[in-house]
């Protein structure tokens, strides 16, 4: 894909992996599962910027429906995203325990405790996603908790798409780099959503984004992404004067016209409660920062009952369900970073032209 001249003002100080891309400025929109489709990502590629779709929900049949969406609305690059995390042994005893912390919560909306739902809420990259991908054969495809396979991994890079993950320590930065990745996403402590941690679940080795940034540009050698509190052009001058090839951005775009955040979840983010996140297991079983809201206040957001990750998610899903039905979001995952000041309601296209100029605006 050729770039033109007017977009690269500044092409010669850009990394590879961008100059490649042909965006006006390197900014990514982080892909965000459960509150955007494919219409987040298309108006954020129409504004010059690398829109990011989320396929770690997706079957393959609404996959193939997403993309095609996608491919007809522009043909400028994208990003699709996938976890690569390791489906967990079954924990028969964990479950259990798990089905009696949520019983109580179970009775108190109506519903049976026991008939409370297990299973996987996300399934991993696999070779069926991957047969519906290779049609599309996506710019960037970009994965979280690590690479897949050697043999995926290699299926993707046949297509020619560059390959992206999130690093949150500099030993995940380095293993990624050794095992293919063509850029690293710096993602601070700051950043909503799940951790991408996968070579330790010790939380005590995550930092905030300004800290990890420059140790994983001095540890590597390809291009780092800065994500996590990016909210603002000084945050994105910050991160381009710490050696960021580019930033990513996910909490802005929360109260966009186009993402599908829910009503209640956009009044949190517009209120007081944004000032207030953890990182919690209680919604998938993964550590993830979001507001704080009852569940988590009453079981402790990091609560050793959570099975471990997906398998948190399944009987989450009803109590959430019926809580939201009544106008409450109790149980519901209110996903944002640390820093909600930049959730504005504008069109994406609005957001997206901002971050480009506060990029351009500091070469």
């Amino acid at each position: 894909m050729g770039s033109t001249p007017h977009l690269w003002r500044y092409s010669l100080g850009m990394p590879t992996f961008f100059n490649r891309l042909g965006l006006k400025a390197p900014i990514i929109q982080a892909p965000m599962a459960g509150v955007q489709n494919h219409r987040l990502a298309l108006a954020v590629c129409q504004a010059g910027a690398l829109g990011s779709l989320p396929a770690a929900m997706l079957s393959p049949e609404a996959l193939q429906t997403e993309l095609q969406a996608l491919q007809a609305g522009t043909g400028a690059p994208f990003n699709v995203n996938f976890f690569c995390h390791r489906s967990p042994p079954p924990d028969p005893e964990r479950e259990a325990a798990w089905h009696r912390t949520l019983a109580p919560y179970y009775r108190e909306l109506g519903l049976d405790p026991d008939n409370i739902p297990s299973g996987p809420g996300r399934v991993p990259f696999g070779h069926d996603s991957a047969d519906v991908l290779e049609a599309f054969r996506p710019a960037v495809v970009s994965f979280h908790f690590g690479l897949p396979a050697p043999d995926l991994l290699a299926r993707v890079k046949s297509w020619g798409s560059l390959v992206l993950s999130s690093a949150t320590t500099v030993p995940e930065a380095l293993w990624l780099q050794a095992h293919g990745a063509d850029a690293v996403i710096a993602q601070g402590l700051e950043a909503g959503g799940h951790r991408g941690m996968f070579l330790s679940e010790d939380l005590s080795t995550q930092m905030g984004t300004f800290a990890l940034l420059p140790q994983i540009v001095q540890a590597v050698q390809v291009p780092v992404i800065a994500a996590g509190g990016l909210a603002s052009a000084e945050g994105v001058a910050a991160a381009q004067r710490l050696g960021a090839s580019g930033v990513q951005i996910g909490t802005a775009y929360l109260c966009s016209h186009e993402a599908t955040t829910s009503a209640l979840h956009r009044a949190a983010l517009q209120s007081p409660a944004a000032g207030h996140t953890a990182l919690t297991t209680l919604f998938s079983g993964r550590p993830a920062r979001g507001m704080v809201n009852r569940v988590m206040r009453e079981l402790g957001p990091l609560c050793a009952h959570a099975p471990a990750f997906p398998l948190a998610t399944a009987g989450m899903a009803p109590l959430r369900a019926a809580a939201e039905a009544l106008g409450r979001s109790d149980f519901s995952p209110l996903w944002c970073g640390q820093n909600a000041a930049g959730a504005r309601s504008l069109s994406a296209a609005e957001i997206t032209r901002d971050f480009a100029q506060a990029w351009l605006a500091n070469p």
